[in-house]
């Protein structure tokens, strides 16, 4: 019998356990369109309380939450700023333009490693043929950087940049969970300094489906209005958010042993340099600039053998740990990525 597929490509791939399986088999449900899903509810006030703000709002996918809480901090027209590889501007098909006509305008990619000296220069106050920023969004942590944990000390800068300018601070906070366990950041001290979010149970937290805005109450009234507007409005969602509900219970302080595993597999690759960056969560990047194979020969190399790598770019590759890779796994892709990394 040939050996599992090792699935590295990203921590999305994970199937529900059997005890989130369950729950979502047993859970009371009801149409969250008219606010009635008791499991939905239950999940969005979790949610609310563990970043300390009044309100969430459910939604289907990490995209569509980012998109809902930019259009909460950004009228038609007028300017979010973020980085040139955030997740909101190069993975969500120019959401921000279609959906919520808003202008972006970004500073050269640089991961977590943000300098708030360059984004304070970029704000734009409101005047005469002037676009006005109105909203700054980070991505904590950062996927184009290397799963790169943005430092607290940094974040509490922009705040101060953002609230002296009037202008809002939005996180990405995708696998903000994974930086959480990285730093030791309470949820709540990373709430505290964003008048929006967008968390998501699909990432590392291993559950099939959703992510969650979170804001004030006001904002988060606004955002149902959004969610039903861009057709996300769910009916018996409880069976989706039984999953999510449970992940927040079970599947935090194990992405510690992601994070463990992802240093495995660094420190197995880094000798031949192509490891992008140090790491510091579950994302292992890779820099083929200088390798004798591109990041597709690496890709298809590696599949030959049955470990799944995901392809960014002509020569960047990235490998990511989630709770569905044992270390059986990490052992086997080991072996594979060394040896195809020697070979060719």
């Amino acid at each position: 019998m040939a050996d599992p597929l090792v699935d590295l490509r990203s921590d999305t791939v994970t199937r529900p356990t059997p005890g989130m399986r369950e729950a979502m088999a047993t859970a009371e449900v009801g149409d969250d369109v008219y606010g009635e899903d008791p499991t939905v509810n239950a999940l969005e006030a979790e949610v609310a309380a563990l970043f300390g703000h009044e309100a969430a709002l459910f939604a289907p996918t990490g995209s569509m939450a980012n998109q809902i809480a930019l259009q909460l901090v950004v009228p038609p027209g007028d300017e979010l700023l973020c980085d040139a590889d955030a997740h909101v501007v190069t993975y969500e098909i120019g959401a921000a333009a279609a959906y919520g006509g808003i202008s972006s305008r970004t500073w050269s990619p640089v991961g977590a490693d943000l300098d708030p000296d360059v984004v304070a220069a970029m704000i734009r106050p409101e005047g005469y043929h002037a676009v006005p920023t109105r909203a700054i969004a980070v991505e904590q942590t950062h996927n184009r950087g290397g799963g790169g944990v943005i430092p607290l000390a940094t974040l509490r800068e922009l705040r101060r940049i953002g609230g002296d300018a009037g202008v809002a601070l939005h996180c990405d906070g995708a696998r903000i969970w994974h930086a959480h366990v990285a730093d030791g950041v309470p949820l709540a001290e990373y709430g505290a300094l964003f008048d929006t979010l967008s968390v998501c149970l699909s990432k590392g937290l291993g559950a099939p489906v959703g992510s969650l805005v979170v804001g004030s109450a006001d904002k988060i009234a606004r955002a149902r209005v959004i969610r039903k507007r861009m057709g996300g409005g769910m009916r018996q969602a409880g069976v989706l958010a039984a999953a999510g509900r449970y992940a927040l219970a079970h599947h935090v302080d194990r992405l510690a042993a992601d994070h463990a595993k992802a240093a495995r597999l660094a420190e197995a690759i880094a000798p031949f340099g192509v490891l992008a960056t140090a790491v510091r969560t579950n994302l292992v990047p890779l820099d083929l600039a200088k390798a004798r194979l591109d990041a597709h020969a690496l890709a298809a190399a590696a599949r030959a053998e049955g470990v799944l790598v995901s392809v960014l770019g002509p020569r960047t590759a990235r490998l990511v740990t989630h709770q569905d890779v044992d270390d059986a796994g990490i052992d086997r892709a080991v072996e594979v990525l060394t040896r195809v990394l020697r070979d060719t």
